[in-house]
């Protein structure tokens, strides 16, 4: 039975005791965000209890909360699925990014705590020297995902955070559709650099531009993959 581990991310901090639910919660929402789950896959409760190994309760309550998220969707007499990624979806979810991702940028830089900007710091050293371009494209979404929710955390609003974790998701199972037809994943992933440092370092007019930029340019990467 695969010992169910998951990712700091969404308020989440290393190390904090997380409930049996909250870890369930955590890693089928990141099969899904990651399309490990594909697009229009039945959701199996008792496959993925097993999986992870926990109980039906915990999947069962994890479900809920992904199902608000427009992770997975119920119909009637046919069971639970996961959600279809729609491409008419990207300029709804880049809208709401626009605003919201420059906000907690900024936000970030004027109330990071030092083990923000540690976080952070460690992150930039991982952009840094992981030679993004050897990398697969599954790490570098990894990576992409990790920086953002840290981001979203240093900013120290839960309901943005919540708001973006959950926009920046669905927007990353329209970026993981079309990875095989993106050029340059890793420029798209470098990007995070200059961003991290102007938030480490207390500048929240520079990290709003970046992060208005990071959400413009994606957008513009996938409407010209397709």
């Amino acid at each position: 039975m695969q010992q169910l581990t998951t990712e700091p991310g969404q308020g989440e901090r290393a190390g904090e005791e997380l409930s049996l639910a909250e870890r369930a919660y955590r890693a089928i929402r990141d099969r899904l965000v990651m399309l490990e789950i594909r697009p229009g896959a039945p959701i199996h409760e008792e496959q993925l209890a097993q999986s992870l190994g926990v109980g039906r309760t915990p999947v069962r309550e994890a479900l809920k909360r992904l199902q608000y998220e427009r992770l997975i969707t119920t119909y009637p007499r046919r069971g639970t699925f996961a959600t279809e990624v729609n491409i008419t979806d990207l300029a709804h979810i880049s809208e709401v990014r626009q605003e919201l991702e420059p906000l907690a940028a900024a936000q970030a830089a004027r109330r990071a705590t030092a083990a923000d900007r540690a976080a952070l710091t460690a992150l930039r050293q991982q952009l840094q020297g992981a030679d993004s371009r050897r990398q697969d494209a599954t790490a570098l979404m990894h990576l992409d995902l990790r920086v953002h929710r840290a981001v979203y955390a240093a900013a120290h609003n839960p309901y943005l955070e919540d708001t973006l974790v959950r926009h920046d998701n669905l927007a990353t199972r329209i970026w993981c559709l079309f990875l095989d037809r993106l050029s340059d994943m890793a420029g798209h992933v470098e990007e995070h650099g200059p961003l991290i440092e102007a938030i480490v370092a207390g500048e929240p007019e520079r990290a709003a531009r970046l992060a208005r930029s990071h959400v413009e340019g994606f957008e513009r990467a996938v409407r010209a993959a397709i």
